[in-house]
């Protein structure tokens, strides 16, 4: 053996031993850690996981050690939260404790704790605080977020006019009208559909997500701290990342040359205004490089999650074209068909808001929610969990706890009405999480989902190609993210009127199955609040 192998071996050996003995060292202290599977040196848990259905492997061992458990991802330890209770417990009862924010290893290379989302301790606090004001800030600029949201779905409405009712996948449409309303708030301006620099950001972001969900990205999350020295799919997710940080560098040059500090126009204005105002402070946290970071937090998540969870309704919709007549006749009661669709119409529609929510419900577009980390040594449930561990609060387990939902695996907006038809909260209702790390984004979000779908239904009866019962509600499942299933549907424009609109359904049948019957009565949910109006 040459000497430089006998090195190389010796090395490899020397590694291997350290690592085993930085997974048994820490033994005394696991023993007051929630129960789990004994991890293997290196490998941790991966036997007992499966990277492309990591939920039903959670699932199962939550069914073994109960909803706090512990887990090791490769050499990474993290602290599973399953269920409603768990989960809120940790996150609103204990807020402060679990408000540190983990790592996504793919996103870390490039972040490094810079931006909204991945930061902690005063720069995250910073950042929020400044971020809910300017999203919250409905007169910001010449156009409030209401009015953009609704330029847009007139824009998306067209576009599924330009169409004919001819088959079509919608998810390339809802993509771009998403991303074109955070454009919108963050860039001040929206693109046209056809732009080539804005469709090229769009596959980036696509790409990135892809390779996240992706087996490569539930390994690379395991052993990132090895992956990384070797070539892979994270060599092109770093340099997606850095070159859409790149466009937002182009753009906020741009305001900076324009900037008026007495009528900011958009979120990068508002972040430059304090910039200016902070200038001379050695520990302000408003510098370019968190400007950089949390616009592409906002661009990233305003995008996907909300295109995502679209493109999942409309397909809902098509399988339960009951719900979509009944929201229709809604919607004709409270807006009619010649004005578009305004936030003050939803406290007025019970119906409409219970599928909304019950489409977020059932969709759980981030059903592993993001990793927490403990900001200090924390009694739990009877379990000392040390400062600095890694906590995954699991959020579908809690949108589909049956606890809290008498039927959580089917889809039925009875979920959120009470036994009049009125809309009715529910507690376990969290797709944005809960507690301190709660989305700042998530009244966006309800406004968006709420002017798209309803103008959707406005101008369209939604029909399927296919036959009703081959339509498949089962989602794609990865670690981090669900993503629906390919379709396509007709968006057949609609005669306005109920008669004419029932004389086109039945000369445009749906698929060659017909239409499934379903009880609309509603009922209450388990573990569901008082009745309220929204």
């Amino acid at each position: 053996m040459e000497s430089g192998d006998a090195t190389a071996l010796l090395l490899v050996l020397c590694i291997s031993g350290l690592i085993f003995l930085l997974m048994r060292r820490p033994a005394s202290r696991r023993s007051y850690l929630p129960p789990g599977p004994a991890p293997l040196p290196f490998l941790g848990n991966l036997l007992q996981l499966k990277a492309e259905g990591m939920l039903n492997s959670l699932k199962e061992l939550r069914e073994k050690y109960g909803p706090v458990f512990t887990l090791h991802l490769g050499p990474r330890r993290v602290v599973v939260l399953w269920g409603y209770e768990a989960v809120k417990e940790a996150l609103e009862d204990r807020a402060d404790e679990f408000s540190g924010r983990g790592k996504l290893a793919a996103f870390e290379e490039v972040i490094q704790g810079f931006g909204l989302i991945f930061s902690n301790g005063e720069r995250w606090q910073q950042l929020r605080q400044l971020s809910l004001a300017a999203l919250q800030n409905f007169g910001l600029g010449k156009q409030s977020v209401e009015e953009r949201i609704q330029e847009e779905a007139r824009c998306l409405v067209e576009e599924f006019r330009k169409t004919k009712a001819s088959p079509f996948d919608p998810t390339f449409f809802l993509n771009r009208s998403a991303s074109n309303v955070i454009c919108s708030i963050v860039f001040g301006r929206r693109f046209d559909y056809t732009d080539g620099r804005f469709l090229n950001l769009l596959a980036k972001i696509n790409q990135i997500l892809v390779r996240l969900r992706s087996t490569w990205g539930q390994l690379y999350e395991m052993f990132s701290w090895v992956m990384r020295f070797f070539p892979g799919g994270h060599k092109q997710v770093f340099q997606d990342i850095e070159d859409i940080n790149n466009f937002i560098l182009e753009r906020i040059k741009v305001n900076q040359a324009s900037l008026n500090r007495d009528n900011p126009q958009d979120f990068i204005d508002c972040f430059l205004i304090q910039m200016e105002k902070e200038i001379l402070s050695p520990s302000t946290e408003f510098h370019l490089r968190n400007l950089v970071m949390t616009v592409f937090n906002l661009f990233i998540a305003g995008t996907e999650t909300i295109s995502s969870t679209l493109c999942y309704g409309l397909l809902i919709l098509l399988k339960h074209p009951e719900v979509e007549e009944k929201m229709t006749q809604e919607i004709g009661r409270v807006i009619g068909w010649s004005r578009m669709p305004a936030m003050e119409d939803q406290s007025q529609m019970p119906y409409t808001n219970a599928v909304l929510h019950e489409i977020q419900r059932f969709s759980s577009v981030i059903p592993m929610n993001l990793p927490h980390t403990l900001t200090q040594d924390t009694f739990f449930r009877g379990y000392t969990i040390p400062k600095g561990t890694e906590v995954f609060p699991v959020l579908s387990s809690v949108l589909r706890d049956p606890s809290c939902f008498s039927d959580p695996e089917s889809f039925d907006p009875s979920h959120f009405l009470d036994q009049q038809g009125h809309f009715q909260a529910n507690n376990a209702f969290m797709p944005f999480s809960t507690g301190k790390r709660r989305c700042v984004g998530e009244g966006l979000a309800g406004m968006e989902l709420f002017i798209f779908l309803t103008a959707i239904l406005q101008s369209f009866i939604l029909k399927s190609p296919i036959p009703l019962q081959d339509i498949d509600l089962k989602l794609r499942v990865s670690g981090f993210a669900n993503i629906p299933p390919c379709y396509q549907l007709c968006a057949v424009p609609r005669c306005e009127g109920s008669k004419a609109d029932e004389e086109q359904r039945n000369n445009y049948p749906q698929g060659t199955a017909g239409t499934r019957e379903a009880s609309l009565t509603p009922r209450p949910s388990k573990g569901s609040n008082a009745a309220t109006e929204q």
